[in-house]
């Protein structure tokens, strides 16, 4: 796709040798301890500053007061009973964000705590959709140095004392260790997964040290990549004439972020374990019912490497040991006693006490010799609990068991297994970081953008287990046990020709199997499966107000990857938004298919059923019934996860005029992309009801569907009047795979019947949208009715994506490409800020809303990708650049490791820590299409569709949901004849 070497000329780089002097850069370059070529980089005296939110303006503000007021109520009312409102605008985090982040710590889904390029430990994720933003300063590596012959010590925290609340004269805590690091010296260079420091001379000008930090995300390893655990290894050279003892610290807070620590009943206890490992167990009770969890710590003891713990210390002056006798006892000796493994579990701390513990880890370093060092952190909390709905195992549990020795075995298999995590990482990496023809900010900024797929709140459970369902109240277990529960079976063969349909009414009272444990704390370890939770109705989908669902019956338990949910974003607490995940989704189809495969299972699920239980909607104040049968879910919920959805709230989403289209391009991309036939069975049923339902938006029968005069797609404040650009771009491109799909799976009337509907819409979709030159936003005649909106291609994007044949003709694709670069691009200070959504053609940014005049990261990567797609290359990546830019470059606005879902002219972010910017991984997929599409029959699939006379009425008005058995087979006598 790429043409030979087109971006040599242009590269956006930090140069290694610009940071690291020559002479370490030779020393280090023996082994992995020297950082790779391309990465993200960083001094550590660099200014971390704090960054500016977006505001809204007056007239703004005028038109959402009604709103406002409607969801400050609802955020009360969510907080009166101890839940967190997915969208809260008027609560402040006490830590103001600053451009300060890192490579976060562990694989996916065990609960995430991010590292700060300065070294210290953030972002507390361990509790389901709670965020806790401050760093815990005890938690920290430390090195002590003394030379032989004792003229030169040295004893320093590795991390600038740069932060609040450090400095305090006379504190026992850690303001009395030695922040002596300036920074000036040391670098951080950050490619995900791994990121490392280098410590240039500082704080002993002889001694060279490289961290580097290694966590399990490995692409296609659907057991390491969950694994909450993180390595830490030293490499230590030794420039000067005599010895040096080397004593490297690593100390840990009792504690989940925020003040948990200083809640109480926590333990600390010293292990020895197997093959030389060495630490201590930090046992944390968590508050609210939540799960325990436990922290391990440890070093590797080697022959040259002695390991000694201090299993608890405490930061005030009641404590037994204070952290500054500790750092006393390390400044002296360099080393702890080695009768501390035998001290036992330390007593329980009280509450407004903070627990600590401390692992040493010492070796003498000959002069110019070279030694390694080796820690390890982990952490387990086995259980997930939602507020309002079940409790499941974390997918590491699978492995590991609930034990809450399983951090120690985790501790221990981390620093014997890391080295073969780096190979493998290293062979995932290498082909696109050694390709010549792509820009070098390109390259690290691609991996560095999946920090959200470990930092974003990512939640991966074993679907085999499950606890019991505990309702918060009497009320609540009362109206679930007498909710009346309907199920529509209804078969269909191949052809459409046959139809049966079977109705059964039940309570959930008649059901033996459903347990109920009102006692919400109960502690109890006991496991049902989800099947025994099921519903005993035929296996398939259920339609009722409330809806359990069925684990995914795989079959072969060696292919069960569990169950995933990701955050659209911390500040936007809603599980796997599905509007965003058509952007974020390449990522994962990339690197971890099955559980995309999975995910869009669930949301296959979801479209059959229905939750009549009322909601009011927030933007109007009107209300409605939760979920809608047909309609895709907006999200999968937020406190009972696949059981009560659409926590959004602002607009009724069954209106809105995206999702359908978006869940129908998203199945067959991943249908076309993995050829996986048992997957296309699976959700083909939800895929026809996706397309019937959206067709009642076509009012006036022309084919194309209408938008209804709000905002009633993902830009929820951008309001659409009559056909748009984004969703019936959408709309045809869904028609167009919705007609392949059932070509391929044997559904021949349906694959004629969207074959007509496509040729019929086409025509009226352009002319009613095409101006000569891009199309217009809408065909209304509002102000901005004729504005460039920058995603008007998205149905193109996923079309190019799948190997189907082009919306429009090749003039107007890159028509309407060019127009959004020359203006949405360009005229946004030189292309160096991305491409605003919307722009008038007189040049002027669409201030219309909020969102018409932002800038969004992860559109703005989806606009690249499908330039990509359409041959436009040059075009891509500067329009990509412009995110990079203002986003992780030196010059930039600070938002690394936290990329926002959006940023104004000025540079002020909207919702930090976004789902949407995964979209880079369009891009990548653009680049390097899969097989499975590149060798696709090259004879256009809609020319084997033939229309028959019999589909010219669309659908036959048939409403009902059409299943087919989940494991149908591609055999004559399958239900779906296969066309491979």
């Amino acid at each position: 796709m790429i043409s030979g070497n087109l971006f040599h000329s242009r590269k956006n780089s930090w140069p290694l040798e610009e940071y690291i002097s020559k002479s370490t850069l030779q020393l280090l370059d023996s082994d992995s301890a020297l950082p790779p070529e391309q990465a993200w980089r960083r001094k550590l005296n660099g200014h971390a500053n704090i960054l500016k939110e977006f505001s809204i303006t007056f007239s703004e503000a005028i038109k959402m007061v009604r709103l406002g007021i409607r969801l400050w109520s609802y955020v009360r009312e969510e907080a009166s009973q101890g839940r967190k409102a997915p969208i809260d605008p008027f609560t402040r985090e006490d830590c103001k964000p600053s451009a300060s982040h890192g490579v976060p710590l562990g694989g996916m889904g065990s609960g995430s705590i991010s590292r700060g390029f300065r070294g210290e430990f953030r972002q507390w994720q361990i509790i389901p959709g709670t965020c806790e933003a401050s760093p815990v300063m005890a938690n920290q590596f430390s090195i002590f140095i003394s030379r032989e012959g004792g003229s030169k010590k040295y004893a320093s925290v590795l991390a600038p004392g740069q932060h609040e609340g450090l400095g305090k004269v006379g504190d026992p805590g850690i303001s009395s260790w030695g922040w002596n690091l300036d920074g000036q010296h040391s670098t951080y260079h950050a490619l995900f997964p791994r990121a490392w420091t280098v410590y240039d001379g500082e704080p002993d000008p002889e001694l060279k040290v490289s961290c580097r930090q290694i966590s399990p995300f490995i692409p296609h390893n659907y057991r390491d990549s969950s694994l909450p655990t993180a390595v830490f290894v030293y490499t230590l050279v030794n420039t000067g004439r005599e010895r040096a003892k080397v004593s490297l610290l690593f100390t840990w807070a009792n504690s989940i972020g925020g003040v948990s620590h200083l809640s109480g009943d926590h333990v600390n206890e010293p292990f020895i374990g197997e093959d030389g490992v060495f630490g201590v167990n930090l046992h944390h009770k968590s508050a609210k019912g939540n799960s325990p969890v436990t922290f391990s710590i440890a070093a590797c003891e080697t022959q040259n490497v002695s390991v000694t713990v201090l299993p608890s210390f405490g930061l005030s002056e009641g404590s037994c040991i204070t952290a500054k006798d500790m750092w006393d006892k390390m400044v002296q000796d360099g080393q702890f006693d080695r009768d501390n493994f035998s001290s036992g579990p330390s007593m329980p701390s009280s509450p407004g006490e903070t627990l600590c513990a401390a692992v040493a880890a010492s070796a003498w370093v000959e002069p110019h010799g070279k030694c390694t060092i080796t820690f390890s952190l982990s952490w387990s909390s086995p259980k997930v609990k939602f507020l309002k709905g079940f409790s499941y195992h974390r997918r590491y549990t699978k492995f590991y068991g609930t034990s809450e020795k399983a951090a120690q075995t985790l501790a221990h298999d981390a620093l014997t297994n890391y080295k073969r995590w780096e190979e493998e990482i290293e062979k995932w990496q290498r082909p696109i970081l050694m390709d010549e023809r792509l820009p070098e900010w390109y390259k690290f900024t691609l991996f560095n953008e999946l920090y959200f797929l470990v930092a974003g709140g990512t939640i991966w459970i074993d679907s085999c287990l499950v606890d019991k369902k505990r309702p918060n109240d009497q009320d609540e277990l009362a109206r679930i046990k007498n909710d009346v529960i309907k199920s529509t079976e209804t078969k269909v063969s191949g052809r459409g020709e046959e139809v049966s349909r079977a109705m059964t009414t039940t309570t959930l009272n008649d059901f033996a199997g459903v347990e109920f444990d009102d006692d919400e704390n109960s502690t109890s370890s006991s496991h049902v499966s989800e099947e025994e939770l099921m519903v005993p109705l035929k296996r398939g989908y259920t339609d009722r107000s409330y809806q359990t669902y069925e684990v995914l019956d795989l079959g072969n338990t060696e292919e069960d990857v569990g169950r995933f949910l990701y955050l659209e974003g911390v500040e936007y607490v809603m599980w796997c938004t599905y509007d965003v995940h058509f952007y974020a989704s390449f990522a994962l189809l990339e690197l971890f298919p099955k559980i995309e495969l999975n995910i869009q299972r669930d949301f296959a699920k979801a479209v059959l059923s229905e939750d009549g239980r009322n909601v009011k909607f927030l933007a109007d104040g009107t209300y409605g019934i939760r979920k809608v049968r047909g309609a895709v879910p907006h999200d999968l919920g937020t406190h009972d996860p696949w059981n009560e959805m659409n926590a959004y709230n602002i607009h009724d989403t069954s209106r809105w005029k995206d999702l359908n289209s978006k869940f129908v391009l998203q199945v067959y991309r991943d249908f076309a992309a993995t050829r996986d036939t048992s997957f296309g069975v699976d959700v083909w049923p939800s895929v026809r009801a996706a397309i019937e339902y959206l067709e009642q938006f076509d009012r006036d029968g022309d084919g194309v569907i209408e938008n209804d005069g709000f905002p009633d797609q993902t830009y929820d404040t951008w309001t659409v009047h009559g056909i748009s650009a984004y969703c019936g771009c959408l709309w045809v491109a869904a028609l167009q795979a919705a007609s392949a799909m059932a070509h391929e799976l044997g559904d021949r009337d349906f694959a004629e019947t969207c074959k007509s509907k496509f040729l019929k819409a086409k025509p009226v979709l352009e002319a009613k949208l095409w101006n000569g030159s891009y199309f217009n936003y809408d065909s209304g005649s509002s102000s901005n009715s004729n504005s460039i909106q920058a995603d008007q291609l998205a149905g193109q994007w996923y079309t190019a994506s799948s190997g189907l044949p082009p919306l429009f003709d090749d003039f107007k694709i890159k028509s309407a490409l060019r127009k959004i670069y020359d203006f949405n691009v360009m005229k946004i200070r030189g292309g160096r800020m991305g491409a605003v959504n919307g722009m008038h053609p007189n040049g002027k940014v669409d201030e219309t809303c909020m969102q018409s005049r932002e800038i969004w990261t992860g559109v703005t990567y989806a606009v690249a990708a499908t330039m990509i797609l359409a041959g436009m290359e040059e075009e891509a990546f500067k329009t990509a650049e412009g995110i990079f830019l203002a986003g992780w470059s030196e010059e930039g606005f600070g938002y690394w490791f936290q990329t926002p879902e959006a940023w104004s002219m000025d540079g002020n972010f909207r919702s930090l820590v976004y789902m949407r910017p995964l979209s880079i991984w369009g891009m990548q997929w653009a680049l390097s299409l899969p097989k499975s599409i590149l060798k696709a029959p090259k004879i256009n699939v809609m020319d084997r569709i033939h229309v028959s006379a019999s589909n010219t009425k669309f659908f036959h008005h048939e409403t009902g949901v059409r299943r087919m058995a989940t494991k149908a087979k591609c055999f004559g006598d399958s239900a779906l004849n296969c066309a491979f």
